[in-house]
């Protein structure tokens, strides 16, 4: 590329920064909410089976929700709350928020705390609440090369991939939990709700707990060695982990992807985990010799440096188990899932609700189209990298589930966005009378997986639980008459 062409490029990629930044339009919100988002369903979701039809249900359960809503101009509404669907439906309708927040359920009607506080006695506390984890790329920025900041591609995707399965079989196979929604952030992460009975009802300590089984990646920027795997012992879990999902994606997708051994100044930040400064003189010397001699791809490097390190810490010589596991580590330290820990410990914490739309939207047709004109000014590698990046950058997409045995075909830069939605709307002619409205639309594969794979499996186990309550009331009821 020539230097104009080059300076070129540079000013349409800042311009596309500043395209990506735009607001989302209010009246696509309007027509969003209005026609598209799935209110039953998730009011089915939020009232776990206490829908009335049961003389066991808490007819009050929904009602102590809350729901928090951001307005425009950044007005937040804190403590909102809805008795019925209607209620929740007319009011996201008549105020189009460009972001839902779900909190917890709490001892009393949210809206009407004030009046209870009046009392001198505080009653007003969280009493139920789904435990959640908040994974974001942006956590990742000292691993990955590839992007920076809030910005994602398909490239540095994978480790969100890697983070729902190593988390997912955790909660599944160590905590017994069943009923797991796994949700796209609408831009840069995901988020997962872990949905049952006795998940719902953890107090703050015993959430922590769980979070703290979770916690491995422990350092910080200043820190050389960011995971320790002490004991003599690897946990199951860790040992789970590594072997079923870290191991081969480091080797096999990360290595290459982020060209982590390709410059010395990538290949130092790997040799500063290693505790022993004649093995660190060993292979920087064999890496510095090799990058003047090798004529070897530059996609090759990797792999070869990796092996080389390996076959080092991992040698006959090497007596230590502290340095035989610093192959562990660095895997770990790049690939393990980074959690916000504060997220999962707090029952008070707000949540982004699922089918949300992402606040910021842009250009995407245009950014495109400005690309592909330009593309013959580009190397083919930085025209594919650039797209990639701005499919997923370019946001005002819907927060949809994701498939926790099939996210390795999850593409983030497929997610239905808002303008798309709403285009497909028009093509399909629907009224806002029609059954079913999204099911033409690129939202339907998502809805419908959440009805199927989450809410109808939820919903049998909630009421199954209603009524063995229940049951179980009136048994003691009869003992105590019978005395």
């Amino acid at each position: 590329m020539s230097d104009d062409g080059r300076e070129e490029a540079d000013n349409q990629r800042d311009q596309m920064s500043i395209d990506a930044a735009e607001e989302v339009n209010p009246n696509h919100l309007k027509l969003y909410y209005g026609r598209l988002f799935p209110y039953a369903d998730m009011f089915k979701w939020l009232s776990y089976g206490n829908d009335g039809k049961h003389p066991g249900c808490d007819a009050s359960f929904f009602g102590r929700r809350e729901f928090s809503f951001t307005l425009d101009n950044d007005v937040y509404l804190r403590f909102q709350s809805f008795n019925t669907l209607p209620d929740l439906e007319n009011s996201i309708k008549d105020k189009s928020p460009s972001k839902i927040d779900i909190g917890p359920v709490y001892s009393v009607d949210p809206s009407k705390r004030h009046a209870y506080a009046q009392s001198g006695v505080n009653v007003f506390t969280p009493v139920e609440r789904e435990l959640v984890f908040d994974i974001d790329i942006t956590d990742y920025d000292d691993v990955r090369y590839c992007c920076s900041g809030a910005d994602v591609c398909l490239d540095c995707w994978p480790l969100m991939t890697v983070a729902i399965k190593v988390i997912d079989a955790a909660l599944r196979e160590d905590f017994g939990f069943n009923h797991i929604l796994w949700v796209f952030s609408g831009r840069r992460g995901v988020h997962c709700w872990v949905c049952d009975g006795k998940a719902r009802r953890l107090t703050n300590e015993q959430r922590a707990a769980i979070a703290d089984y979770f916690r491995v990646y422990k350092g910080n920027e200043n820190s050389g060695k960011k995971v320790s795997l002490a004991g003599p012992v690897l946990h199951p879990f860790l040992v789970r982990s590594y072997a079923d999902f870290l191991k081969d994606f480091f080797e096999t997708k990360l290595l290459s992807s982020q060209n982590l051994f390709l410059t010395e100044e990538r290949y130092e930040k790997i040799l500063e985990m290693i505790p022993d400064n004649s093995v660190t003189s060993e292979l920087r010397g064999k890496w510095q010799q090799n990058t003047r001699r090798s004529s070897a791809p530059k996609e090759d490097i990797n792999l070869v440096r990796w092996a080389q390190l390996k076959s080092t810490l991992q040698s006959g010589k090497q007596k230590g188990q502290g340095l035989r596991r610093c192959v562990e580590e660095i895997v770990f330290c790049f690939a393990y899932p980074r959690l916000d820990m504060e997220v999962s410990k707090h029952m008070n914490h707000l949540l982004k609700a699922p089918f949300c739309v992402h606040p910021k939207t842009g250009g995407y047709l245009d950014v495109l189209s400005v690309l592909e004109m330009n593309a013959s000014a580009m190397k083919e590698d930085q025209f594919s990298h650039i797209t990639r990046c701005y499919h997923v950058i370019l946001s005002g997409r819907v927060c949809v589930p994701i498939d926790p045995d099939n996210c390795d075909e999850f593409d983030p830069t497929r997610v239905p966005m808002l303008s798309q939605l709403l285009g497909e709307l028009n093509i399909e002619g629907r009224t806002a009378d029609d059954g079913n409205v999204w099911d033409g639309t690129s939202l339907g594969k998502s809805i419908r997986f959440f009805r199927s794979s989450f809410l109808q499996p939820l919903l049998k186990s909630c009421k199954e639980e209603i009524e063995s309550s229940y049951s179980s009331k009136l048994q003691q009821s009869k003992s105590s008459i019978s005395w």
